[in-house]
């Protein structure tokens, strides 16, 4: 199948589609970029000639892509815009919640939205929220309630990626890109960025302050292994943590270091998620990541522009992707965790 690393017309088309609210969905969607074979046993997880579909574009900066089984539907976070949307094959794309993440009255920055999304065991959106500085939830009978917000009486910095335990437990990142400021916000109160714990009665814990940058964290299918990206220009890598009886971490372990493709194309160690066979789908530098358990690079998808996060969707062998302005699809071979 011929690619093109740009299809402007048909782009143009959805992103004018998504801005003036017409939800009518394209029968055949622009195809990007490629699939870039490391190791044979990628064969065993996606199609080299697997189509990269652009489904929506005409954002400023998606992240935060999560799946709705019951609804069969994707949201995905515009943060600079500060609000959720929603997508599905059959209803097209609609406006999901606005305010997403900042509440407030004053200007905040570039990045005041909500980042990381992901649907709790009760179906419920969970997001991390950027300039509310929270992790929240979206009741089912509406509004939103504070999960958590500070540690120790600090508030954090601007939470950006979360998943859970099967047990409850919450893992969540807290960088500060969601600061107007970054690292020099006078409104930043703590000195570090953190790896921390939810508790499901509200305690929160704080794991591990060793990123300079925490970013992406998912779980391993058995919930004894925590992954956790660091999105450092310097030093874009991946660590992995063996999970405690206590939900705690022990010291961790270097999983990959990207920092020698750096030159390949835009990106950094971002969003991720894991497949039911242990493997991880990473954002990185130039595209998604695909790593064996034990951490050798088997592929990469290439959209030719910025990934930021993924997740699995459909009947979890479809693999959604935020890059930039657009949000992209690629079937594969596997089953994403959860399904």
């Amino acid at each position: 199948m011929k690619r093109y690393p740009f299809l402007f017309a048909c782009v143009a088309s959805i992103a004018l589609n998504s801005l003036s609210g017409n939800t009518d969905t394209p029968s055949n969607y622009p195809v990007i970029g490629k699939i870039n074979k490391f190791d044979d046993r990628l064969d065993e997880l996606i199609d080299e000639e697997a189509p990269i579909e652009v489904i929506a574009s005409g954002f400023a900066w998606t992240e935060g892509p999560a799946w709705n089984k019951e609804g069969g539907f994707l949201v995905f976070s515009d943060i600079p815009r500060n609000v959720v949307m929603k997508w599905s094959e059959t209803e097209g794309l609609h406006e999901y919640l606005r305010p997403a993440g900042y509440t407030g009255i004053v200007d905040y920055g570039r990045e005041p939205g909500s980042n990381g999304l992901l649907f709790d065991a009760m179906g419920r959106l969970t997001l991390c929220e950027h300039g509310d500085r929270r992790i929240s939830v979206l009741t089912k009978d509406g509004g939103k309630r504070t999960l958590a917000d500070n540690y120790k009486g600090k508030r954090f910095n601007s939470p950006n990626d979360l998943v859970y335990h099967p047990n409850g437990n919450l893992y969540f990142t807290d960088p500060i890109y969601g600061l107007p400021e970054r690292q020099d916000d006078p409104r930043r109160e703590m000195d570090y960025c953190g790896v921390f714990l939810l508790r499901p009665n509200g305690e929160v814990e704080l794991l591990t302050k060793e990123f300079t940058r925490p970013n992406g964290i998912a779980l391993s299918p058995d919930g004894k292994t925590l992954y956790v990206a660091q999105s450092d220009s310097s030093a874009p890598l991946w660590r992995s943590y063996v999970v405690k009886g206590d939900g705690t971490i022990g010291k961790g372990n270097l999983l990959y270091n990207a920092l020698k493709f750096k030159k390949d194309g835009v990106g950094n160690a971002d969003g991720m998620t894991v497949d039911r066979k242990g493997n991880l789908w990473a954002s990185g530098p130039a595209g998604i990541y695909i790593f064996s358990p034990q951490g050798d690079l088997l592929g990469r998808i290439e959209m030719g522009e910025h990934s930021s996060n993924c997740t699995w969707g459909d009947d979890g062998s479809t693999l959604y992707i935020t890059v930039d302005m657009y949000v992209c699809r690629v079937r594969t071979k596997t089953v994403g965790i959860g399904f």
